[in-house]
């Protein structure tokens, strides 16, 4: 099967200049690992020569010092002991400054001219404020509020004691109910409750034998010469097997 493909091989000669060729080698450079890399290999063979004072090497000194916590504390350090300027921190505009920003940031100093007022103000006892407050604390309260009833001193037939007996008899508890005695102990039927009737109601409102009437239960006579009943009857002998 591949004897003929192999003896056509050896017979086939392509020009080296044609395009395709051309194209094949350009992209086989350009995906050449070794060519890519050959010139920065050929680089390292000659060697290089760095000086000291070439701008990469300062440039990267000169970040290293700005980088370096030591290099940046070293002015501080060296003026340590040399301030020359006032004489006390009073004189100090910069020091001044900040003991006042503290002296503003201490609650303790802050709160100082309260705690001392606070026990020098004089309230008159008539102030309208004062007042206020009184009767505002009499309205609230649970003692002045609560009046416990004293025992009267007075006859029993008079108009307003009759008038109060009844009002408490009406107001008490055990009167109100009293007339709701006679009814324990007493059975009771639910027939003709309001709560029977209803649902009675909604029972024959929604009985399916009430609501829909049976076609045998109604009285009609059916007229046998119409023509959808001799239609029907022409249909069922067409039909018919028989």
């Amino acid at each position: 099967y591949t004897e003929a493909w192999d003896a056509d091989k050896k017979t086939i000669h392509v020009m080296p200049d044609t395009p395709t060729i051309l194209l094949a080698k350009a992209n086989a450079a350009n995906v050449s690992h070794k060519l890519y890399v050959q010139g920065w290999e050929e680089a390292k063979k000659k060697g290089y020569d760095m000086r000291a004072d070439a701008i990469p090497i300062r440039s990267a000194k000169a970040s290293r010092d700005i980088a370096s916590d030591y290099k940046y504390k070293e002015t501080h350090e060296k003026q340590k002991g040399h301030y020359i300027g006032c004489r006390t921190a009073q004189e100090d505009p910069k020091l001044s400054w900040a003991a006042r920003a503290m002296m503003l940031q201490n609650d303790r100093i802050y709160r100082k001219a309260y705690h001392d007022s606070k026990a020098q103000v004089h309230i008159p006892v008539d102030a309208m404020s004062v007042q206020a407050a009184k009767e505002c604390q009499t309205l609230v309260s649970d003692v002045d509020y609560r009046h416990y009833l004293h025992q009267w001193t007075c006859l029993p037939d008079q108009n307003d004691v009759i008038h109060a007996r009844k009002a408490y008899d009406l107001q008490s508890d055990n009167v109100y109910k009293s007339d709701l005695e006679w009814l324990r102990g007493i059975g009771w039927l639910t027939e003709g409750s309001v709560d029977v009737v209803k649902a009675k109601k909604a029972q024959e409102l929604l009985n399916e034998r009430l609501y829909r009437t049976r076609p045998d239960e109604m009285k009609f006579t059916s007229i046998t010469d119409t023509p959808d009943v001799v239609q029907a009857k022409i249909n069922a002998l067409q039909m018919s097997d028989v």
